[in-house]
């Protein structure tokens, strides 16, 4: 016996406007026939043949394919779901830049402290000239590099830069205990304020020398003699500490 084809062309158009998920089955297929034996009216008709939108669903996480939306099916349709990153998702992105760009800052200031420390090394050693030396002194000494200016001319004025020079001439070496170095200090001078992690090195070294000759200025005369350039005389002349 036939399927009644009010029935079924009923059903069928109950699926298509209920949003319904599933393809259309064979029996609607057989109710399609049925209707058209019957004579039954052509909208009746289209309503048991049309199929639904076929739908796949995604879960989170899943990766998606060109296959997942293929069907064999022509008559069915797959919708791509739009994906929107998340406001998680994009804070997340973020912080990554931001930590990025800090690891970079981070690899560059150590690199540059890396440099620096060559650099004293090889000054230390012997190496660089007077401004090296003054620089390299400053810095140990914890003082602004806009001392050096002051410092080098007190430099000049006391031994022309000669890190071995030796003062033969005045009453310090009549007494037998001459003037040396860049800042010409005496030797009991230079032992008591020669900074204390350089004390090891001799009078004539560059850096010890210049630690010691500022520290004994700023003690005896202030640290805003050392910046003016050393003492000067009523004539505005250079006086030596």
């Amino acid at each position: 016996m036939r399927g009644n084809p009010v029935v079924s062309a009923t059903a069928a158009l109950g699926a298509v406007v209920t949003g319904g998920l599933m393809a259309a089955q064979p029996a609607a297929m057989n109710a399609f026939a049925d209707a058209a034996e019957a004579g039954a009216p052509q909208h009746t008709q289209l309503a048991s043949a049309a199929q639904s939108l076929s739908i796949k669903p995604v879960s989170d996480g899943a990766t998606i394919t060109a296959a997942d939306f293929m069907d064999s099916s022509p008559a069915s349709t797959a919708l791509i779901p739009a994906v929107v990153p998340t406001e998680r998702e994009s804070s997340v992105d973020k912080r990554d830049v931001e930590q990025l760009h800090k690891g970079e800052k981070l690899a560059l200031e150590a690199a540059s402290l890396h440099a620096a420390a060559v650099k004293e090394a090889n000054i230390l050693a012997g190496g660089g000239n007077l401004d090296d030396w003054i620089s390299v002194a400053l810095n140990k000494l914890g003082l602004d590099q806009s001392l050096s200016r002051g410092l080098k001319k007190i430099i000049m004025s006391e031994s022309r830069g000669n890190p071995h020079a030796i003062n033969r001439t005045d009453s310090n070496a009549m007494a037998g205990r001459p003037s040396q170095g860049l800042m010409q200090t005496i030797p009991s001078t230079f032992r008591a304020y020669v900074l204390p992690e350089l004390a090891n090195r001799p009078i004539t070294d560059p850096v010890a020398n210049i630690t010691a000759g500022v520290r004994y200025m700023i003690a005896n005369y202030g640290i805003s003699t050392l910046k003016a350039g050393g003492r000067t005389g009523s004539h505005g002349g250079y006086i030596g500490y």
